[in-house]
Order: C-alpha cells, then sequence, then structure tokens
C-alpha cells in the first residue's frame, strides 16, 4: 500500500493535478493520501478512485507544523504502508521526520515540484521548508524532481542527490477534435494570482500586442483572476490593455473547455518545476509561448517558443509571431504539439516510472 503526503489537496496547481492523476490510474491496490491542511471534494472527484482513503490533518498554522510529525507517525504505525511518497516540502520534511521518530521504517521519498529559478518569489513559509529540506534532504530513500532542472537547482543548493530521479508530469490525451484551418487570435493564460506566476509580465505583453494587433483576446483563468480583485484592475489600468479584450474567467473547473476557445497557451511564470498547463494546453493541440523556467523548454521543443523570464518586449513578439501564423502553418504547430505531448508524456507510461523507482 502506498501513502501519499501532501501539503494540501484542496489546491489544483501542478503537484495536486499530478497526484490527482496517479490516483486515477492506480487502481489495483488500497491508497491513503494525507494531507497536512484539507482535502477538497474536488480532487478527491478528479481521482474518481474508490480504493483511496483520505486522511486530513487540518494544520493551519505553525504551531500546529511543529507537532505533524507526531500525529503523522501514528497514521503511519497505524496504516502500515509499503512506501511514503512525499510531495512538496512542507510534506517531505513532515513525513522524513515522522519516519525517523517512528518504530514502523517504511521507505520514505520525497517528490519536489519547483525548480528555484526565483526563490524570492516564495513565502516566508516556503522558504523556511526549503532550507529545512535542504538539512533533511539525507532522510529519503530516493528524491524524485519533476525536471532536470529542479535536480541541478536543488544540487547546487545543497540538496544530497545519492539516489534520485526525473520524472515528468503525465497526462491522459483528451480525444482528437477536428478544427477547420484558421488564424489564431485567442491566448489563454492558466494560473493561480501568486508572484510566481508574474501576471504583471503577461498583462504586459498583451498590451503591447493590442497596439499593434487589436483583434488579439486574451483568456484569463485561475484563482483570484476576476474583475472584482483591486490587484487585477490596478494591473489592468497599469498597462491600458482594453477590459474589452480580455475575458477573466477566473477558478474554472472545465479546463477542457478553457483549453478548447484560445488558440495559444501563455506561460509567464517567473519559476515551474514543470508546468502542467503548458502540456495540458498542447495535448489540445494549443501551441504554447513560455517564458524558459523548469522544463518548460524541454516541453515546448519546436512545437512553441520560449522567451526570457521577466521581458514583456520579447513575449509580446512572440505572440505576434503566433498572429501572424497563416491556417496552414499554425494547424502544423498545433498538430506537432499535440503529438509531442503524446508520444513523450503519456500518463500510463509515466506511472510506470513512478513504480519502478518506488520499487512498488
Amino acid at each position: 500500500m502506498i501513502m501519499h503526503i501532501i501539503t494540501n489537496f484542496t489546491n489544483t496547481a501542478g503537484a495536486e493535478s499530478m497526484l490527482a492523476r496517479l490516483l486515477n490510474v492506480s487502481r489495483d491496490e488500497r491508497t491513503v493520501v494525507v494531507s497536512l491542511i484539507d482535502v477538497s471534494d474536488r480532487n478527491r472527484a478528479r481521482a474518481a478512485n474508490p480504493q483511496v482513503s483520505y486522511i486530513s490533518l487540518g494544520i493551519r498554522s505553525l504551531a500546529g507544523m511543529v507537532g505533524a510529525p507526531f500525529e503523522l507517525r501514528k497514521i503511519i504505525e497505524r496504516e502500515k504502508p509499503s512506501v511514503i511518497l512525499c510531495w512538496m516540502y512542507h510534506a517531505a520534511v513532515v513525513g522524513a521526520l515522522a519516519r525517523s521518530f517512528g518504530r514502523y521504517q517504511a521507505p520514505v521519498y520525497w517528490n519536489v515540484r519547483q525548480s528555484l529559478d526565483d526563490t524570492a518569489a516564495f513565502s516566508t513559509s516556503v522558504k523556511i521548508a526549503v532550507a529545512a529540506g535542504k538539512l533533511l534532504s539525507g532522510l529519503p530513500q530516493g528524491i524524485i524532481y519533476n525536471s532536470e532542472r529542479a535536480r541541478r537547482l536543488h544540487g547546487e543548493r545543497g540538496f544530497k542527490d545519492r539516489n534520485s530521479i526525473v520524472i515528468p508530469n503525465g497526462f491522459d490525451m483528451p480525444p482528437p477534435v477536428a478544427t477547420t484551418p484558421k488564424v489564431p487570435s485567442v491566448f489563454g493564460i492558466a494560473a493561480r494570482l501568486h508572484p510566481q506566476k508574474d501576471h504583471a509580465t503577461f498583462f504586459h505583453a498583451a498590451a503591447l500586442v493590442h497596439q499593434t494587433h487589436p483583434q488579439a483576446r486574451f483568456r484569463v483563468a485561475g484563482v483570484g483572476l476576476t474583475s472584482d480583485n483591486p490587484i487585477v484592475t490596478s494591473l489592468l489600468a497599469e498597462t491600458r490593455l482594453p477590459s474589452t479584450s480580455v475575458d477573466l474567467c477566473g477558478d474554472v473547473s472545465d479546463m477542457a473547455s478553457f483549453y478548447q476557445s484560445i488558440d495559444a497557451l501563455v506561460l509567464s511564470s517567473r519559476t515551474e518545476g514543470f508546468p502542467n498547463v503548458v502540456a495540458e494546453a498542447m495535448s489540445h493541440g494549443k501551441p504554447a509561448v513560455t517564458t524558459d523556467v523548469g522544463d518548460a523548454a524541454t516541453i515546448v521543443g519546436d512545437t512553441g517558443w520560449v522567451v526570457p523570464a521577466r521581458d514583456p518586449p520579447a513575449m509580446a513578439s512572440a505572440m505576434r509571431t503566433v498572429l501572424g501564423l497563416s491556417p496552414e502553418e499554425y494547424g502544423r504547430m498545433a498538430r506537432a504539439a499535440r503529438e509531442r505531448v503524446q508520444r513523450d508524456y503519456e500518463l500510463h507510461a509515466i506511472d510506470r516510472k513512478y513504480r519502478s523507482f518506488l520499487q512498488v
């Protein structure tokens, strides 16, 4: 039996999405998911696996986090998992300490999801967890990184590397959708409102594009991306991007429909590990314009455009290139993007890599 320990299984970011996908394809054995904070009904539904049991520790303070290893130790000794996989820094630290304190010594592995491109964007809590992770990184039996860049940067930061592997995220391929040739005009971005995602760069780039291509439209999905958020309205005012050109969608549960409503995806992040949203959009046949963070450039390959982080003019230039594609050229890029994900990131193949490394 595998036990997954994750910081917060109410979020819908990359780590939570990948865990839900793995749970969905692991239907032949009992699995336990322990969330340090909570578990959402939405993530239970995404996993859609009756073999999974969920335990929430309900930790919402630093004092609670200090006591978490002792509470988790009791759960581990009761459930007796054959292997423990800890997702993200807080869960990694708590899981390693819980095993160290306990009598039941199941092998513990870490799953690291950041690339450390821009630690200035981290919260104080995450910075503390990264520092603790460095000190404790010799405790796990192995570390899974979701990008080669993440493994390299963590090694440079002092994380132990006696047994590590890079396993990229995996994706279920949506059915192909028949489309007629078209001139691309709609860009989408899907990311929660957070400094790491650098929406300011996206909005500034969009404003530059609007000056030369007023027909372009921009769809913005993610928690916090709503018209009543003063941060968002301030960004729109600062960049002078007309609100009529922007569709603020907020938190979107039906991402498949969102991807189908755009022509190209934009990722403006300052730091990533393996950006799920890029490969997800590509699986729907949507080429990507992405900043050069994490393994984004590796994911895109020659099916999209890679620009420096925090460089609105460079991002705007790439977006204008997309707008200049003929229907035939755009169709070729769209097919190439989908085929790349199908070849390199198919979910069942990624699941087998996890099981091989964890020896389950």
